[in-house]
Order: structure tokens, then sequence, then C-alpha cells
């Protein structure tokens, strides 16, 4: 794999840490490279993807498809297009009778409404480890429920990946059962390259021990820049907590629900999404 991207998004990650209570991210233009070529007509640069799947349900975890919808947002905003979002949550949290504001979502203490416009392609017992699969490999044939939607792309284009949930020593979870193990996820991204569908490909996990996915599993040559929220022997952090600043919204109960917006996962979102510079 080229070395440019993956220095690019560590020396990013490093640099941008003053804006990580931001939206919008001011990236240099060197990040046109990683997915876009500069210069180049739509036709050259190929279509952006993006699978974004929260592996729990569960106000519990309210966090976690409050992770995917600001996600969705973040990636409309840079330009992706709704067709080309695939989108997995259980969806039992918008209007979950816990939820102290009926039909919103949202991922930071003040933070807006996260939830409105997210597409419904998989949701409830639809959100399976199958369909997830399915839809990386494009593989409507082995679709059970959903919208259908699938990751329909061609050797010229980007995808981006993002999961949400709790994890454990080679093992990510899910809604429903199975859960998703490392072997199996790696078996699909090696089936992926193989099949001459991406130019590139980003991983986003953030789950507990998230590093134990690939560390010593992912092949040298498929392309894949896959970055991690924990090691493979630690736990991943991502919630607010009353007491700090900033602090839950008061009528959030229990207040630790909702969950920190993490810098990582914002440098890759407007990475690939190339967010342009206002003139």
């Amino acid at each position: 794999m080229d070395r440019f991207p993956i220095l690019f998004l560590l020396a990013t990650l490093i640099t941008l840490a003053s804006g990580a209570r931001h939206d919008i991210l001011r990236l240099p233009s060197e990040a046109s490279t990683f997915f876009k070529a500069p210069g180049g007509d739509q036709n050259d640069e190929g279509t952006r993807w993006a699978v974004l799947i929260a592996g729990s349900n569960g106000y519990w975890d309210y966090r976690h498809q409050s992770d995917v919808c600001h996600a969705y947002q973040l990636l409309r905003k840079g330009g992706l297009k709704e067709e080309n979002i695939v989108v997995f949550m259980y969806d039992d949290i918008a209007f979950n009778e816990e939820n102290p504001r009926p039909g919103v979502i949202i991922n930071s203490p003040h933070g807006n409404d996260v939830y409105k416009g997210v597409p419904k392609d998989y949701i409830g017992e639809d959100v399976t480890v199958g369909n997830f699969f399915a839809a990386i490999l494009g593989n409507k044939s082995a679709l059970t429920g959903g919208s259908g939607k699938v990751v329909d792309s061609g050797p010229n284009d980007h995808i981006f990946i993002y999961y949400s949930d709790h994890g454990g020593p080679g093992v990510l979870g899910m809604p429903t059962n199975p859960y998703m193990y490392a072997s199996d996820l790696i078996e699909v991204l090696k089936k992926k390259h193989a099949s001459g569908s991406y130019k590139s490909l980003v991983f986003y996990l953030e789950a507990c021990e998230s590093g134990s996915i690939f560390e010593g599993l992912l092949p040298e040559g498929l392309n894949i820049y896959a970055t991690t929220a924990s090691n493979a022997e630690e736990s991943s952090w991502g919630t607010y907590c009353p007491g700090e600043y900033p602090s839950p919204p008061s009528d959030m109960k229990p207040a630790w629900v909702t969950c920190t917006v993490l810098l990582g996962w914002k440098t890759v979102t407007y990475t690939i999404c190339k967010k342009k510079k206002k003139k």
C-alpha cells in the first residue's frame, strides 16, 4: 500500500487535535490525494462509498447508534450521496420510552439532532453479520431483509467502513446472533480486494480491544488503511461523565449514555469527503 495515505492520516490526527470540538475540520490541500486525484474529473475519481454499522441495541448503548447517525451527517455534509451510504442500526433509540427527546438523537452534550434524515437501510433483526458482509461485497442475493442497498463499487471506487460497539479479543458485538469474528471479517475484506472492486478502503473501528481485529491478521497489499480506537488489550472510552466538562445534558438519564465524538473519526471522515476550504 502507498505509504503517503497512512503517513498523512497519522499526521492529521496529531496536528488537528485543536479542532476536536468542531464538526468541520480544515484539512490541508494534500488530503485530496488520498481519495481524489488533483484536477481530475468525476469520472476519473471513482465513486465514494460508506458502510456505517452500530453493533448494539437498547437505550443502554445509546452512543453506538448516535455515532453512526453522526457519521452519516458528516459524510453527507462532506458530499457523499445518500445512495452511496449503507446504514446498519437497530433503530430503537430515537423513540425509546427512556429518551427525553422523542425522535431526537444527539452526539455531544449541546449537539444538534443527528437522527433526522438517516436512511433505515438495515434495522432491527436485519442488522446481521451476514447482511453486513453482503453489503460490503455487493452481494444482493445474500441479503435477508433490509433495503437491498449494497456497495456496488468498481475498480476506481473508494470505500469507508465505520463500526461502533463493544468488542473483545478477536470479536465484535452485534445486536443479533452471531457476533462478528475477526477471521471472518478479514476473509470478507480479502474477497472484496480479490474482486477488484475498489481502489482504496479505509476501516475505522471503535470498540474495546479493537486492535485485535486487525493486528497480525490484515495482510499487506490490500490497499486498506485500518485504524482502531484501542489496541488489542485496552478499553476504548467514549462517554461524557457528570462533573466533567463538558457534562451531559441534565435531561439525559442515565447521564453517561451520550458519547464523545472522536477526533480520529472526524479526521478520517473529512479526508474521505475532501472538505473544500471556503474562499
